[in-house]
């Protein structure tokens, strides 16, 4: 199992390296997703963020795509996004678990950190946490 400490990295970096990890074949843990690093600035994340919440069909506004504020399941989206459209990509999501935190049964193991998805030279940026705690959020 590969454990990967998300605190100071960069967010797609992060949802990359965890499906390409999960498609060859190993489980992947991911903890303290809330502090997973967004380049760029706080209203251009929450403007992002904020207008794929809002979309809803024509027909039915109340039906449509229901999206989760939590950064967890924002974080796990992102790596379902980037997986296949078959089978293959349901059964790699299901290796995948990620975790707001450090859970009590992960403290044993030691968490890797990835070279190439530290944020490097990045003059703005905002934690996932802040953007889903503006959005309303609780955890």
């Amino acid at each position: 199992m590969i454990l990967i400490n998300a605190e100071n990295l960069v967010f797609g970096r992060i949802a990359t390296y965890a499906a390409q990890k999960a498609l060859a074949g190993e489980d992947v843990a991911i903890v303290n997703a809330e502090k997973a690093i967004l380049s760029g600035t706080k209203e251009f994340a929450m403007k992002k963020i904020k207008t794929r919440m809002e979309m809803r069909g024509k027909g039915n506004p109340e039906k449509g795509p229901q999206y989760s504020k939590m950064p967890d399941k924002i974080l796990r989206t992102a790596i379902r996004k980037m997986l296949p459209k078959t089978n293959r990509g349901k059964k790699t999501l299901s290796k995948i678990k990620v975790y707001i935190g450090f859970p009590e049964e992960l403290q044993k193991n030691k968490p890797t950190t990835i070279e190439e998805a530290k944020a490097k030279n990045l003059k703005t940026f905002v934690l996932l946490g802040d953007i889903c705690k503006l959005l309303g959020a609780k955890w």
